[in-house]
């Protein structure tokens, strides 16, 4: 194990906490009944189970347990919101809002609605990878049924301004929803202050399991409807149907539950060690901090080095590090990230990007080993971008 590379690509996923997994092991054996098996005892204790998972999660975004309907990830649930809401709000418009610097899970939907005759809007965003409410506020029409902004970027980390684009969307009547993949557990999230009537959520960004996510939809003021994207048996109050797995569900609420738990200090820490690292690296010629300097996740830093290839940067670490160039589900593309062509960054400088992920197991020891690591792969690999 000692041999293994750093890892500091947390923002693809997260291990498993030994806590969440000790939270989930009983339901894969002794608790191993179908929630949805009302008349029984093996079916009540799954029941029970998954019923205090929806409160945990409901809490922790200040919603309602009947909001909360379960889903594979937050692939679905964006996918369940965006096009749910497009086929339940077809007569009152074709309008969708969102973002150039979007995860793929909205951005492809969006894209296929296009195909069936909905408008949508992709907003750019500043070279700190901010909206500008100003331009949503423009973009908005009486036809606009749905405004789509991720909460924390996957590949920067910047954290869009969630209540005064909820503000703007509630006045004008519009439901807004956002991404919260990368946010869950790591900032403050309100779903009545910031006024969002759906939100996307996932386990594993949050050190949970894999293949759990949810999707909140509000229910009063307003009272959001949703076209259900999957049928066949009724679950999640008619919105996605499917057994409930309750060992992914009770380990999912549990990771959120210890996330908020040590949310504050937690994101001292990963802030501090950010700072290091990037204060570490920012002696290097020629390098670029990705998004806004503060407004972002406490562990994430993004850079790109001119004169040197992304990809044979992190190729160049690996022995020692595990990081990413780019968001974990389009790595294997050949396109420069569409996220740092949004902020304005040349197709060289989007190519010459690297994504570091730090975690709740990274140590202080282990980002001064990576700073020296980095620093010398970028010293050896210039010479070579240059003849």
């Amino acid at each position: 194990m000692t041999n293994r590379p750093i890892y500091l690509d947390n923002h693809a996923t997260t291990p498993l906490d030994e806590r969440v997994l000790a939270a989930m092991l009983p339901y894969f054996t002794e608790h191993f009944g179908n929630p949805a098996s009302i008349s029984h005892l093996y079916g009540w204790e799954a029941e029970a189970a998954v019923k205090q998972a929806r409160q945990t999660l409901a809490d922790a975004i200040n919603a309602t347990p009947e909001e909360i309907v379960f889903t594979s990830g937050a692939t679905e649930a964006n996918n369940l919101a965006i096009k749910g809401v497009a086929e339940a709000y077809f007569s009152k418009g074709r309008h969708i809002i969102t973002v150039q610097t979007e995860h793929n899970a909205v951005l492809d939907p969006c894209e296929y609605l296009q195909t069936l005759g909905f408008e949508v809007t992709f907003l750019p965003v500043q070279s700190d990878g901010l909206i500008d409410l100003s331009q949503l506020e423009k973009a908005l029409r009486a036809d606009t049924i749905l405004v789509s902004v991720m909460a924390a970027n996957n590949e920067i980390g910047v954290i869009q301004p969630l209540a005064e684009i909820g503000a703007m969307c509630r006045q004008r009547q519009v439901l807004f929803h956002t991404d919260a993949a990368q946010a869950i557990g790591k900032i403050h999230l309100d779903v009545d202050a910031m006024k969002i009537d759906l939100m996307s959520l996932t386990g594993h960004k949050v050190y949970g399991p894999k293949g759990i996510g949810a999707l909140y939809v509000r229910r009063r003021n307003p009272r959001v409807q949703l076209s259900p994207q999957l049928h066949g048996g009724g679950h999640e109050r008619g919105m996605r149907s499917g057994t409930l797995y309750p060992p992914q569900i009770v380990g999912f609420a549990k990771a959120v539950e210890l996330a908020l738990a040590e949310r504050e200090s937690e994101a001292q820490r990963l802030t501090q060690l950010r700072q290091e690292l990037w204060e570490a690296l920012s002696c290097i010629e020629g390098i670029h901090l990705n998004g806004h300097p503060t407004q972002r996740l406490p562990g994430n830093l993004n850079i790109s080095v001119e004169g040197v290839d992304g990809a044979a940067l992190s190729l160049g670490l690996q022995p020692i590090v595990a990081v990413s160039s780019g968001a974990a589900c389009s790595s294997t593309k050949t396109a420069p990230s569409h996220v740092l062509m949004a902020l304005g960054r040349s197709e060289k400088l989007a190519y010459a990007s690297v994504r570091f992920g730090i975690g709740r197991y990274t140590t202080q020891e282990e980002i001064s080993q990576v700073a020296n690591t980095a620093i010398a792969t970028i010293q050896s690999l210039r010479p070579q971008a240059t003849n």
